[in-house]
């Protein structure tokens, strides 16, 4: 936790990324996008006590000042860590525009939307004092929860619907669930483990083909009262438990099943650590670690992208040199292509690699 000074008074600092708090804070009713820059140039914050709608058009006028095209790279992975290293710039200047919340989460602004449901959603209970939040991330949070309202649609899970709050990676791309759905189990299964289960939705999808229990795991306690909603809202709350730890619980599986973070890049904020891991290190010890949790003649599903392939951060055959080191083989392999809005659009930085992408489900059984 961080606190700056206002009015000669300590207040708290709540910022979802890893970035710095401000050195300083500027109170203002108006002000232009680019005196906002130029204050954060200064390591300067700028606190927004004007009209609600009136600083979101602030906020727009911001980003459409340093939203610049991504420069030209020699090679697929410089032009990752410049994509990486503007988005990291951009992100710290936005956040430069907060917005001060009492307490029991109001919002003190003329028209400003009621946003206790919204903040609740996302720290679990109410605050006694007040702090202050980047105006970007309030509105962050306000469509996460509109989101966690609304649910996103599964059609692995015959158009059913998965709850996943702010903070808890959301299964949009639904290509890597129907792999789940086409593998054959190893037979007589009766004992499964999902290891990150985040929203529960692979633990779902396994019950849903019968296997008759599963325990799913996950360190972070938002994913691990996301699953336990999820599960318990479809049905399954017999078959699935959710604990909140790290990898492996007891006993021998007879399938194990795990999406680690595809991309080998340090993330910038806890929802990052889902899709970037340096070195892939939760991808090696789930290789290095998962035979010692198996049943005899059990398997070891992984659901891998290549993207990281494309951008130069993995050499090819890097996924089949570990397995065979850690002593694995493929026993079956199934792949499709992403059918996401950036996996198809030209006008993403990275759109060079991810139309090339492919998403994998590795069966791999010990040697």
């Amino acid at each position: 936790m961080h606190t700056l000074i206002l009015h000669d008074q300590a207040i708290e600092y709540r910022n979802e990324s890893q970035q710095k708090p401000p050195r300083k804070l500027a109170e203002t009713k108006q002000i232009s996008a680019d005196a906002v820059l130029q204050a954060a140039k200064q390591h300067t914050a700028t606190v927004w006590r004007g009209d609600f709608y009136q600083g979101k058009q602030l906020l727009d006028a911001i980003k459409k000042r340093i939203r610049k095209p991504a420069k030209s790279a020699d090679n697929p992975a410089d032009a990752f860590h410049k994509y990486r290293l503007a988005q990291s710039q951009q992100s710290r200047e936005i956040n430069m525009l907060l917005i001060e919340i009492d307490a029991h989460f109001v919002l003190n602004l003329p028209r400003a939307p009621d946003v206790q449901a919204a903040l609740l959603d996302v720290y679990g209970e109410y605050n006694s004092e007040r702090f202050l939040l980047p105006f970007n991330q309030l509105l962050g949070f306000i469509g996460a929860h509109e989101w966690h309202k609304k649910g996103v649609v599964i059609a692995a899970l015959n158009d059913a619907k998965i709850h996943v709050p702010f903070g808890v990676f959301s299964p949009l791309r639904g290509e890597y669930l129907d792999l789940i759905l086409q593998a054959k189990l190893p037979e007589n299964c009766q004992l499964a483990f999902d290891i990150g289960t985040g929203s529960g939705i692979l633990a779902i999808l396994l019950a849903q083909r019968g296997v008759c229990k599963i325990l799913a795991t996950d360190n972070n306690p938002r994913a691990v009262q996301c699953a336990h909603a999820n599960v318990a809202r479809l049905g399954f709350d017999l078959q699935i438990d959710v604990l909140q730890q790290d990898y492996f619980p007891s006993g021998l599986a007879n399938l194990i099943v795990c999406n680690p973070p595809w991309l080998p890049a340090k993330p910038t904020s806890a929802i990052e650590t889902a899709l970037y891991d340096p070195n892939h290190t939760m991808l090696k010890h789930i290789l290095a670690e998962s035979g010692n949790f198996l049943a005899e003649n059990g398997e070891l599903w992984l659901i891998m992208s290549d993207l990281a392939e494309h951008l130069g951060l993995r050499d090819s055959g890097s996924l089949q040199t570990w397995f065979a080191q850690f002593g694995w083989k493929i026993a079956a392999q199934w792949e499709t292509a992403p059918r996401h809005s950036k996996a198809i659009g030209q006008h993403d930085a990275l759109s060079f690699a991810r139309q090339k992408e492919r998403t994998y489900l590795f069966c791999l059984q010990k040697i």
